[in-house]
């Protein structure tokens, strides 16, 4: 079938080339992909409580650890998600950073992310969206970012507004979590936003 209009990302633009590692404005923070080296740090996210109560998806154990890793590489090369680690300068993992699926035809993206307990309060989980949303917006080509959190997450609230990314409204009973339906802060930056 082909298509109307011209595709805003055209098909293997992203995986003709490694996923980039991209350092934020100020040099202090990477985002580099996961690596295999990588699991016990994002086994141990998983234990956390709060990364837990907003997150669907569990890292348990090594294996599944390994295999989420091995998972966000071949996303990459399908152009459907792109995982980053969180990181000093230094290397040192403090969180994660994605865009959690991908719509190239549109130009369209959703970010994710969780910062470790011990690298909150800092202003790292804001300063790298604002790394993604740099690449992504005047890099990659995406035309828009959109992010969505429950209601009640007031921190990830706090990120996105203070991110630049624009409260539109809230979905209604739209994520299931182990504590049942949660409505959903929808935020959004769209190229050319201040």
């Amino acid at each position: 079938m082909t298509y109307a209009i011209t595709p805003a990302i055209p098909a293997g633009t992203l995986s003709a080339s490694a996923q980039p590692s991209i350092p934020s404005h100020d040099g202090a923070l990477l985002l580099r992909p996961w690596e295999a080296e990588d699991a016990p740090v994002l086994q141990r996210a998983f234990q956390d409580p709060a990364i837990r109560r907003w997150h669907t998806h569990h890292v348990n154990a090594p294996e599944e650890a390994r295999d989420w890793i091995a998972s966000s590489h071949r996303s990459w090369q399908r152009e459907q998600a792109v995982q980053w680690v969180i990181a000093w300068a230094d290397g040192e993992p403090l969180g994660r950073m994605a865009l959690r699926w991908m719509d190239l035809l549109h130009g369209l993206a959703e970010c994710a992310y969780w910062v470790l307990p011990h690298a909150r309060g800092a202003g790292v989980a804001s300063r790298a969206l604002a790394t993604l949303t740099s690449w992504a917006l005047d890099e990659a080509g995406f035309h828009r970012l959109e992010l969505a959190h429950a209601v009640d997450n007031e921190v990830s609230c706090r990120v996105a507004t203070k991110s630049g990314f624009a409260l539109e409204g809230t979905r209604r009973g739209a994520h299931l979590q182990l504590d049942g339906w949660h409505d959903m802060h929808l935020h959004a930056r769209v190229q050319g936003d201040a």
